[in-house]
This record gives C-alpha cells, structure tokens and sequence, in this order.
C-alpha cells in the first residue's frame, strides 16, 4: 500500500459497499436498483433499521431482505452550514425520516433547506456518490420533499 491510497480512504467519507468490504452488501445492490430495503427475522418477524444479520430479539440469524415504502415523514432534522464533510454539499441536510415504522437517518436532498418541516411527507431517492478504490459505484439513501400539488 503507497501512502496516497491510505490517504484516499482516510479522507473517504463513504462506506465501502462491495461484497468484499462489507457483508451487508446486499443492501448497497438495492440501492443501486433504486429500492430501500432492510432486513426481517425470519423466526420472529420483526423488521430492523438499519439491516443486520442478528436478530437482538430472539438471537436468529436468519433474516430476509424486504423492500420498504418509498415515503416517509420527517420526524427530526438539522441543517449543517459549517464543517460539511468532503464530498457534501453545503448546507447539508440531515433528517430522521419515519418509514413503516422504522426511524432512518439520512440526508434530506433539497434546494431550499429552510423549506423543510417536522411531519413534511419525503420519498426516497438514492443518490451516486464517489466510486469505491476498485472503481465500483457507490449509492446511499437520501429523501427529498414531496410537494404538495394540491389545489
């Protein structure tokens, strides 16, 4: 390993989402597809956020990949002005977004970021963001607003 390369993924805010990097690469396929997905265990049933592969409830192992609906209400969120990590945009946009009853962290991509309000309806859309070493894309979840065209 030369150094650059070290230097590289020190300064890569990115999770690496290749199968040889992360075994929950699954996820990042999904992503990539244009589903949000998180996993259930098979022998109780609950559904988790973020995707695992051990159940904290019954200590199964065995869990299923399902797709979850593609809008969500904001339940939280915070506008970063200052400090935005490499590769983000400024402001950043960060939301807590309620999706079939699971809470997801995530960013909130928006042209106006002081349009966005607690219970504001935001569907998911994932965003491309810097391959991976290899060269592999890279995708992670973000929602944006839903405007309301009612009249």
């Amino acid at each position: 390993m030369i150094m650059s390369d070290l230097y590289l993924r020190v300064a890569d805010p990115y999770p690496l989402q290749s199968a040889a990097f992360n075994s929950l690469s699954e996820y990042y396929i999904h992503l990539s597809e244009g589903r949000l997905t998180t996993t259930r265990c098979r022998t109780c049933d609950t559904l988790y956020w973020p995707p695992r592969k051990f159940c904290p409830q019954c200590v199964g192992d065995q869990f299923e990949w399902v797709d979850l609906p593609e809008q969500g209400t904001v339940h939280a969120f915070c506008i970063q002005e200052a400090g935005v990590p490499q590769g983000f945009r400024s402001p950043l946009v960060l939301g807590v977004i309620e999706v079939a009853g699971l809470r997801i962290f995530g960013l909130i991509s928006c042209s106006d970021p002081k349009k966005i309000t607690l219970g504001q309806k935001v569907g998911f859309r994932p965003i491309e963001v810097s391959s991976e070493p290899g060269g592999e894309r890279r995708f992670l979840h973000a929602f944006e607003p839903i405007e309301d065209h009612a009249v």
